[in-house]
């Protein structure tokens, strides 16, 4: 077997240092490499699996589009792309709306803030999206993403992007102590932003409802303060939703938490899309913006927007979805696993906070002192015993994801009560080997 060690560029590692197994397999919540060792998934492999791996239902959809015809560009028409849009427009409630399909979710955030900006009338409308956020890697989605890792190779304002404070609450960037109190003010730095620049030269809000790699989990209070602001000033709000959509935090889709309150302007989706069986993102838009899109030339698009394969692999993914009662399941599991994290907290010094619980997704994040809550390491740097954590975990069948100080806990949906248990309880017994290293 020909191994990727010398001859791949891999992503966010140093590619000299990449070293990992070649995987061959999986099923359900598990995928095994060739030298036959099993992993239990417990982050849905960058939050993309959440129907699990090889889902039956979604690969022969995959299989039966593929025997009646691979591809056709989005200058002609084909079924399941139809289908798709009908029903993801169904599932948001975006009646008279319309789909944009993309190709992941980078491209998506990419094409939404050019669709708000065209909504808008303003070519190059203000953008106003926060720190610790991630949106993606292409140059416009790092200058969206207020992410440490990447901050250095772009100048926001030259995207005319602009980042306000996160509702961090654990660690309060306003000095706030309570929750909604730092809810209430991360609202107001978005809305003195606005104010700032002028709601005339603003075309959008972009922020992630929930779920994010950036480990922060929003107060109640932020969304739907954001809804309001956003429209009292008639600026788009964006969901990014790549990460949180598809029952990752107990709703089709992040925002329908708060109901009608929280309905976004226009929405990004991919990752569980199709659960991550073959590429896939879609912008999702109201009515309101599909009707001033409709009669505009759009300059824009990618060869393979809308794939015939990935449009039936994305319907098949819905139904599963449906069908399994997948959603109402991380709800249920999710609020279970939540409850045990937060007995964990009682038990380990060092655990400073458990954010999450909405859905199957959950952030831990580990600190020197509960007391004083100093990191382990500071932001972005992943500790080294929390590597070892990882590594150890590997060796004993569990596959987590970590990144800087926080555990980031997103398994599959379908994931068995017991594989879940087993896994927090193994996560248990490393945190006190941790402790007492």
């Amino acid at each position: 077997m020909v191994s990727e060690r010398d001859i791949v560029l891999h992503s966010w590692c140093v590619p000299a240092q990449w070293q990992a197994p070649t995987i061959v397999g999986g099923r359900g919540a598990h995928f095994w490499d060739a030298n036959g060792h099993d992993y239990l998934d417990m982050s849905s492999l960058s939050e993309c699996s959440n129907l699990g791996h090889q889902h039956p239902a979604v690969v022969k959809a995959i299989c039966e589009q593929a025997a009646r015809l691979c591809f056709v560009t989005s200058a002609w028409g084909v079924e399941p792309r139809a289908e798709l849009a009908k029903v993801l427009l169904e599932k948001a409630g975006f009646e008279r709306g319309r789909v944009f399909f993309t190709l992941a979710g980078a491209d998506a955030n990419e094409h939404a803030v050019k669709f708000a900006r065209l909504t808008r009338g303003l070519k190059q409308g203000w953008v106003i999206t926060r720190d610790r956020s991630y949106h993606g890697t292409t140059y416009a989605c790092m200058a969206l993403s207020g992410d440490a890792r990447t901050s250095h190779q772009i100048d926001p304002e030259q995207f005319a992007v602009a980042h306000v404070p996160p509702p961090y609450a654990y660690r309060c960037p306003f000095g706030s102590s309570s929750e909604m109190d730092c809810g209430r003010l991360a609202v107001d730095a978005v809305t003195g932003e606005i104010d700032r620049k002028g709601a005339q030269s603003v075309a959008a809000v972009l922020m992630e409802p929930n779920a994010g790699t950036n480990g922060i989990v929003a107060p109640d209070n932020y969304w739907p303060g954001l809804r309001e602001v956003t429209r009292s000033r008639d600026v788009c709000l964006i969901a990014d939703e790549v990460m949180s959509a598809f029952g990752r935090c107990g709703e089709w889709f992040a925002w329908q938490r708060y109901g009608d309150a929280g309905k976004p302007d226009l929405m990004t989706l991919a990752k569980g899309l199709t659960g991550a069986h073959l590429p896939l993102g879609a912008v999702v838009m109201n009515e309101n913006v599909a009707r001033r899109l409709e009669t505009q030339m759009l300059f824009t698009g990618l060869t393979y927007c809308g794939h015939p394969l990935a449009c039936a692999a994305g319907l098949a993914a819905v139904r599963a979805y449906e069908n399994e009662k997948l959603i109402e399941r991380s709800r249920r599991l999710g609020g279970e696993m939540f409850l045990e994290l937060k007995r964990l907290q009682q038990k380990h010094r060092l655990i400073g906070d458990v954010r999450g619980g909405q859905g199957l997704f959950a952030i831990v994040e580990l600190v020197s002192d509960q007391t004083s809550r100093a990191a382990l390491a500071p932001w972005p740097q992943t500790p080294p015993q929390l590597t070892t954590l990882v590594r150890k975990a590997r060796g004993l069948g569990v596959s987590f994801a970590v990144r800087g100080n926080l555990i980031i806990l997103a398994p599959p949906l379908v994931i068995e009560e017991s594989e879940l248990s087993g896994a927090l309880a193994l996560l248990d017994r490393l945190l006190s080997e941790m402790e007492a290293a």
